[in-house]
């Protein structure tokens, strides 16, 4: 596992609060690795999911760091979203 995957682990559990989300969402970072959300909260791992989230390794870090919403990162094409689109909004909101 990269430690950008480790670090954004780490990250996404403090941004959610412990908290998780309903369903399961994958985040793949493109040439790291991905990460799942559920109501668990993150962890590595490339299980089938609801919703997957696509971008690339500094897209994903802006996101992260709070620099970045991730609408307007849908919006202009640097996050691609395939499958439940709620499911996506619904953790877009608990990053934002």
């Amino acid at each position: 596992m990269s430690d950008l995957i480790t670090a954004a682990v780490a990250a996404l559990n403090e941004r959610l609060d412990g908290s998780g989300i309903d369903g399961i969402a994958k985040f793949v970072i493109e040439d790291e690795g991905s990460i799942i959300v559920d109501g668990d909260g993150a962890r590595a791992g490339d299980d089938e999911a609801d919703v997957t989230l696509t971008a690339t390794r500094e897209t994903f870090e802006a996101i992260i760091g709070g620099e970045m919403n991730p609408t307007t990162a849908f919006m202009t094409g640097k996050l691609s979203v395939d499958g439940d689109m709620g499911k996506a909004m619904a953790l877009g909101s608990a990053l934002a």
